[in-house]
């Protein structure tokens, strides 16, 4: 309906004219006792100009409907692009007009139009010399709004460190919003003549990746299972692709990977990237593994050799179930703990088994999921420095959840045989544990049930219960 309102007018005009051609002898019959035939022939050149003006401007409603395409803007989200891009209508609304103007010229006034044609073209070459980048630039965007390598609020790339979300595209250049907030005006000649990349298209999902180097004695297998965990755990990293870790190089000073994980939004990279290389170092840092340096660094004194079991004491000291332990007995523990590797996949406990012992994750993330009959519940994703089983080595109880390898894994485990000993010697550990277990056990389940303000009578219940129970377990 709204293209019928909007042909109606020029094609009303046109109807008029017509009507006044139809009717010529009759109105020369009026005309001519007013001013002879001088006004007749003056009337007939009006109507004629007139025609062909009308004409140009219904030419120009018809390709103003074509270049909304189905009442929908070029650029907007979810908008079919229109047959006829806005630049390449506007050029040929122009050249209506100067065909229509041409046209009386030739035809009404019967003044000839090759001299003038001739004129125009000898100016126009000068006018194309002097304006051949402009020209240049508008030609382009009209090409540009033809193949729609971009739209309007798609995020492109035209060099390493220039990009920005397309905002406009006018007849000469292409206006980008960089993710700083700035306008960057680019000619349209240079962005048709160049290669850029457009991340929003075919679909808003692409892959980054961030360059680490580590040295050549960390196993490529350790590497790639450290920073894989890392990118599982890293906020705004999508779940699907999978992200994954490649060699990328090899150099004197050490053996570079590429983390690579894909994200939905570009004006989120920066911060997903902050992300993931917070949690790198952090994942780097748990497992004791250092970025590599130049090796052309002079070093002025012999690097110390690693201490056994450091990692596994430096894992135990991080945690607050064995704050209360003094060095000797983390190192005691630390010394007693057994390694597993786990494979992508594997389950390292599952839910009902019976259990004597706590997994301290150093690398690799496990994912914690309740069984509940025909299908299984998600709990919470665990990384490097966390433990699971503390339940079933302080009273013995089977495991209340199953636990999950998603990547390659590596845990300590310390079972009960190892903390009886410790235990023994001093007794009043075993009321810290209590207390410390029963304050973890009461905010996990005031994270889910909400708990108010019957939470202090309960953290002592449930003290005294853990404390029972620990004491039964290890008959002390």
């Amino acid at each position: 309906m709204n293209a019928v309102r909007r042909l109606l007018a020029p094609l009303a005009l046109l109807a008029l004219l017509a009507a006044a051609v139809l009717h010529r002898p009759w109105l020369h019959a009026r005309l001519e006792p007013l001013g002879g035939p001088a006004v007749s022939d003056g009337f007939d050149m009006a109507v004629a100009a007139a025609a062909w003006l009308a004409l140009a401007w219904a030419g120009s409603r018809v390709l103003d409907l074509l270049a909304t395409g189905n009442g929908r803007a070029n650029g907007r989200p979810g908008g079919r692009p229109p047959p006829i891009p806005r630049l390449l209508s506007d050029l040929l609304r122009a050249l209506l007009y100067v065909a229509a103007l041409v046209a009386i010229l030739a035809f009404v006034l019967e003044q000839p139009v090759t001299g003038l044609l001739a004129t125009s073209g000898v100016m126009i070459a000068v006018l194309g010399f002097a304006l051949r980048n402009m020209i240049a630039d508008i030609f382009s965007g009209i090409a540009l709004n033809i193949e729609h390598p971009y739209r309007i609020g798609d995020w492109i790339e035209l060099a390493p460190g220039v990009s920005g979300r397309v905002d406009e595209i006018n007849w000469r250049a292409t206006r980008l919003i960089t993710a700083d907030g700035a306008a960057l005006i680019v000619p349209n000649g240079i962005v048709a003549g160049s290669r850029f990349v457009n991340f929003s298209r075919p679909e808003p999902r692409f892959r980054a990746a961030i360059p680490i180097l580590l040295d050549h004695d960390v196993p490529a297998a350790r590497a790639k299972r450290v920073l894989l965990s890392a990118l599982l755990c890293a906020d705004g990293v999508l779940a699907t692709p999978r992200p994954d870790v490649v060699i990328d190089s090899f150099s004197p000073n050490g053996v570079g990977y590429q983390a690579r994980f894909w994200l939905d939004d570009y004006e989120r990279l920066s911060a997903v990237r902050d992300a993931v290389a917070t949690v790198i170092l952090e994942h780097l840092g748990r497992a004791g593994i250092e970025l590599a340096r130049p090796k052309q660094e002079l070093r002025t004194h012999r690097p110390a050799k690693p201490v056994p079991g450091a990692l596994r004491r430096s894992l135990l000291r991080q945690l607050d179930l064995f704050a209360a332990f003094d060095e000797a007995e983390v190192a005691e523990l630390g010394q007693a703990m057994r390694r597993h590797h786990i494979p992508a996949g594997g389950v390292a406990v599952r839910q009902g088994e019976a259990g004597e012992s706590l997994f301290v994750i150093a690398e690799g993330v496990f994912d914690v999921t309740l069984d509940q009959g025909r299908h299984a519940v998600h709990l919470d994703r665990l990384r490097p420095g966390d433990l699971f089983g503390e339940m079933s080595l302080l009273t013995g109880q089977p495991r209340s959840a199953s636990v999950v390898a998603c990547t390659d894994a590596v845990v300590f485990e310390l079972d009960k045989g190892h903390l009886d000993p410790v235990l023994r010697r001093r007794p009043e550990l075993a009321r810290q544990l209590a207390e410390l277990m029963a304050n973890r056990q009461l905010h996990n389940d005031a994270e889910r049930d909400r708990l108010g303000r019957d939470g202090a009578g309960q953290s002592l219940a449930a003290s005294q219960d853990l404390l029972a129970r620990l004491r039964g377990f290890f008959k002390l």
